[in-house]
């Protein structure tokens, strides 16, 4: 027996060790890619690879990634600053991110938060290609991502099974080794403004149905006000924003006021500030936007300046709504104590 295991063993052998290298040469090249699986890769590196070496993180959805302009954020509040919006999320992979942000990364000293309905809803493992590197023997993206539809338990344990059957991937991999130049990077800090113009999204939503209702998930609210407390437990201020929605489409969410009364308690508990501009005139004015919940590059840039402006104004004690002072003392610190 023993010399019919030490018999399969040795021959097995060969082949795990090729299967490993070969997986780590695909995943090595494949998270070079700065167009594949919607330009992810690179803000995972920099979260993985310890490179973020920012004061202020941006936390979210596509909402956050394509509103929060880094650059100008970095030129107002003087802070450097990293965009970790990720397409497509709910609030419980945006909180991987910040998981691996805080194990390999410098602790911010504030998080801006773009909120929204689906913010706080369970969500489901969109464009699941971007975890592929990152993926095999590692707790967190087990631990995060494995409970949803996508992956089994062995994609995570065993080298190359999650690779079966994605040629894309592959593929991609292997333009990486040939022409590793011809990879124009086009997320700049996690930040992508957008040149599209206005797309029939809205139209074709409102031909389907007349109202749309997203109801939040009681657990992942809990899950997010603990979130909230970690944060304070760890001395990061966390703000709290709620980024323009073109008005027909605040209109069409029918219940959009119990979501943003949601946050507003959230934030009241935990003595973080909440900033809505689901009023602002932005929202009224359809240039700014390329669908009825994505800004585009100008209006990104514009709601950008005015949100760092109205900081600003508080962390300076200039009244915004209700603000405690002890948030318009951190946010000072934050601001102009270097």
């Amino acid at each position: 027996m023993k010399k019919f295991l030490l018999t399969g063993f040795i021959f097995l052998l060969p082949i795990i060790l090729t299967s490993y290298f070969v997986d780590l040469l695909i995943s090595k090249n494949l998270k070079k890619s700065n167009s594949y699986a919607q330009k992810e890769y690179s803000t995972w590196n920099a979260i993985v690879d310890g490179k973020l070496n920012s004061e202020i993180l941006i936390y979210g959805s596509s909402r956050a990634w394509t509103h929060f302009d880094t650059k100008i954020i970095e030129d107002s509040l003087k802070q450097r600053t990293y965009n970790l919006g990720i397409d497509g999320s709910a609030f419980k992979l945006q909180n991987l991110r910040h998981v691996l942000a805080l194990k390999n990364n410098t602790k911010p000293k504030l998080i801006i938060y773009s909120v929204d309905a689906w913010t706080i809803q369970e969500g489901n493992l969109y464009n699941s290609d971007q975890f592929l590197p990152y993926m095999l023997w590692d707790k967190n993206f087990f631990n995060y991502t494995s409970k949803y539809e996508g992956f089994n338990y062995f994609d995570y344990k065993i080298p190359l099974i999650r690779y079966y059957g994605k040629f894309e991937a592959i593929k991609t991999a292997i333009q990486m080794i040939i022409s590793p130049n011809n990879n124009i990077v086009e997320r700049i800090k996690g930040y992508q403004g957008q040149t599209k113009p206005w797309n029939n999204d809205f139209e074709n939503a409102k031909n389907s149905i007349t109202k749309f209702v997203i109801k939040s998930d009681k657990h992942i609210v809990e899950l997010f006000d603990n979130y909230l407390k970690e944060c304070k437990e760890q001395n990061i201020e966390v703000i709290l924003v709620y980024s323009p929605i073109f008005i027909e489409g605040q209109e069409f969410l029918q219940n959009q006021k119990q979501v943003i009364n949601t946050f507003e308690i959230l934030a009241k508990n935990n003595d973080f500030l909440f900033m809505n501009f689901s009023k602002d005139e932005i929202c009224f004015d359809k240039k700014y936007f390329y669908n009825s919940t994505h800004l585009n590059k100008t209006g990104a840039e514009l709601f950008t300046k005015k949100l760092c402006n109205q900081m600003k104004n508080i962390s300076t004690k200039e009244q915004f709504g209700a603000i405690t002072p002890s948030v318009q003392n951190r946010l000072y610190d934050i601001l102009y104590k270097k």
